[in-house]
């Protein structure tokens, strides 16, 4: 057998350097488990509702506290300012899934969750409030698990039946048109540097952080509890009460809490939301109440102290 020349030996040598580049330089994109094309059917049946698919092959289910009627300052709340448990899903291997949520709960249902959960190998990453003067008392329990998601949601869905949450599948929205918010949506846009869109009479806004959040290894898509969080539920004459969470880096804390101050919007939550994301995320829960759009102006202020994908105003 007649050797290789050496012509012969640098153009096999090249294309090998070329191949292991192109594997190298593809985008994480490339790189991740195709999560559009996942199988989330199984998921959808033991927790018994259709999830809502996310951007990047995220799947997330919703279980608002319908059951609850809680109010601060004499507003009541609807389940979707700040009282919807949700759990989301995403591929990150073939036949494995990681799985993050936020459970709404009250005094007397958190040991029992705890239990359910810890008995499945679902964890709990924080237990907090995310509200000041509420009626009655609600806590935040942050979760999280990685492997098949069937067996995940099983966990949490036995989790849930310990509590009063409505576990029944809701009943599908009317194909007519949603009312108009008595607020001004678009002036809340502008303000914002982001849209939102309407749920159970409150306009929620999300706002993607910059840079990729990553927890061992895999990363931590903004629709599973990584995105700021800004709601609007509309009172009377235009004024409005608004919550939500702001993701931060611990340089951006204070800077954020100078913005909500000047604009009398109050701090009500400080702390961690997850156990060994990178970056180091904090998370800070608001209040405010009165006109919406100098809400918004004083919340788009705030934003504007962090790293956030904004769109133009």
């Amino acid at each position: 057998m007649r050797s290789p020349t050496p012509d012969r030996l640098t153009r096999s040598l090249a294309a090998t350097v070329a191949i292991a580049l192109l594997t190298v330089s593809a985008p994480a994109s490339a790189q991740r488990p195709n999560s559009h094309t996942a199988d989330w059917s199984a998921v959808d049946r033991t927790l018994g509702r259709a999830g809502a698919n996310q951007p990047g092959g995220v799947r997330k289910y919703s279980f608002p506290r319908t059951d609850l009627r809680v109010t601060v300052d004499g507003v009541a709340l609807r389940p979707a300012l700040a009282l919807g448990s949700w759990v989301a899903f995403h591929e990150v291997g073939a036949g494995k899934a990681m799985a993050m949520g936020d459970l709404v709960l009250l005094e007397g249902e958190v040991q029992p969750v705890i239990h359910a959960l810890q008995q499945g190998g679902v964890e709990q990453t924080a237990l907090h409030n995310h509200l000041m003067r509420e009626t009655p008392h609600v806590m935040y329990m942050h979760v999280a698990g990685t492997g098949d998601a069937a067996a995940l949601a099983r966990t949490i869905r036995e989790a849930l039946g310990t509590t009063a949450t409505p576990l029944a599948a809701p009943t599908p929205a009317s194909s007519g048109t949603a009312p108009a918010l008595a607020i001004d949506t678009a002036a809340i846009a502008r303000a914002l540097g982001a849209h939102g869109a309407v749920n159970g009479g409150v306009y929620q806004v999300s706002v993607p952080r910059s840079g990729t959040v990553r927890e061992h290894g895999a990363e931590v898509l903004p629709s599973m509890g990584v995105a700021t969080a800004i709601n609007f539920q509309p009172t009377t004459d235009g004024r409005a009460v608004t919550t939500g969470d702001f993701v931060m880096r611990a340089s951006e804390v204070n800077a954020v809490i100078r913005a909500l101050d000047r604009g009398g919007i109050a701090v009500t939550a400080l702390h961690s939301h997850m156990l060994d994301e990178e970056p180091r995320l904090f998370f800070m829960h608001f209040w405010g109440n009165g006109d919406a759009a100098a809400l918004a102006r004083t919340l788009g202020e705030a934003l504007g102290q962090m790293a956030v994908q904004r769109a133009r105003r």
